[in-house]
């Protein structure tokens, strides 16, 4: 994994790479931290687990930005490639949206006024950062079939997390407006997406655990509408419930797909998406005061932290064998329309 130069004939070879969806772990980590904090504000679990992995979630996204920026370093080129990549680039707003989350679950009950700082600082960036791909997207020709769940990330995910950030520190005009701004951005992304995945040609194999990003929207927005407008269940949040029901059951049908797969970095996209989904699961049993509810929040915690544990033992040998992260090498062209997806010959290799 080593991100130094290696001199190759006279030439210079590249780092390895480091993709941006590389942030995807933090991310996980952090949608597993505030797990398990939800569960201990509701008196069900320690407090200490989840400051542990919130901890361990903001360890992790140092050392992402740490080797991301030594590899920018020796191979700017390839680096600045890597931002405008119609497969690869809208990834790289996970930068700004983990310490934005963390700062809002984690720090906040420690340090709120550094909280709302680092809150507003990383909302501003996630803003600019959405803005900048919205109008790349305008500005740049894309390919349908490079269209897939991740495109979410910049402006749904990022609205969103900001919306729920900002009204966990108290600051609730800002959270509606970072709502309305995620909830637009998911009524246009959403129906483009699903249309491309169920006209478009298939996803490659690397890209296919992004399918799982599906179930997120309407759990995430779930928690923002919450943190902006107030713990009660609305119509609205009854709403999302229902998208959010069947973007759920719709995954059982992908179960043989997922099963055929090797392992890819890209199943971390897995865990944030499931972990939001227990977040607003464990908010509408304590609403609704299910009977039974300690049972079902063990249960969810247990399954839940046991599939981290299995994609952390994967990840940690893919990385001891190096295969972790792609190999040093020019950066691959967007396909064209000739090209077949399905191969994985474009996306698949960059997100490797």
């Amino acid at each position: 994994m080593s991100g130094r130069a290696i001199r190759v004939n006279g030439g210079i070879m590249p780092a390895r790479r480091i993709p941006f969806n590389a942030f995807g772990i933090p991310f996980g980590l952090a949608g597993l931290a505030g797990v398990w904090l939800t569960a201990a504000r509701q008196g069900y679990t320690s407090i200490v687990v989840g400051n542990v992995l919130a901890v361990a979630a903001s360890v992790t996204w140092c050392l992402v930005v740490f080797y991301f920026l030594r590899y920018a370093a020796i191979s700017p080129g390839a680096a600045r490639q890597d931002f405008v990549d119609p497969v690869l680039s809208p990834f790289a707003s996970l930068f700004s949206i983990v310490p934005m989350l963390l700062s809002a679950v984690a720090l906040a009950p420690y340090a709120h006024t550094l909280a709302v700082v680092l809150v507003d600082v990383f909302l501003v960036i996630t803003f600019v950062i959405g803005a900048w791909f919205t109008g790349q997207w305008i500005y740049g020709p894309l390919n349908i079939a490079n269209l897939h769940p991740g495109y979410f990330l910049p402006t749904v995910a990022g609205g969103f997390v900001a919306a729920a950030s900002a009204g966990v520190v108290g600051q609730y005009q800002v959270a509606r407006v970072m709502f309305g701004l995620g909830f637009i951005c998911w009524l246009i992304l959403g129906s483009m997406i699903l249309g491309r995945l169920f006209f478009g040609p298939p996803l490659p194999p690397p890209l296919v655990p992004t399918l799982a990003i599906e179930v997120a929207p309407a759990a995430v927005a779930t928690m923002a509408y919450v943190a902006a407008f107030g713990p009660q269940v609305t119509g609205v949040v009854v709403g999302l419930a229902g998208y959010g029901l069947l973007m759920v059951a719709s995954q059982l049908r992908l179960i043989p797909m997922f099963m055929k797969l090797p392992f890819f970095p890209g199943f971390w996209a897995f865990t944030f998406s499931w972990a939001v989904v227990v977040s607003a699961t464990l908010y509408w049993i304590e609403q609704q005061r299910v009977p039974g509810a300690a049972v079902y929040v063990y249960v969810l915690l247990t399954l839940l932290t046991l599939s981290y544990v299995a994609l952390g033992i994967r990840t940690g040998m893919a990385l001891a064998r190096g295969q972790l992260f792609p190999p040093p090498g020019p950066a691959h062209a967007a396909p064209s329309d000739k090209e077949r997806p399905e191969t994985g010959s474009d996306g698949g290799e960059r997100l490797r």
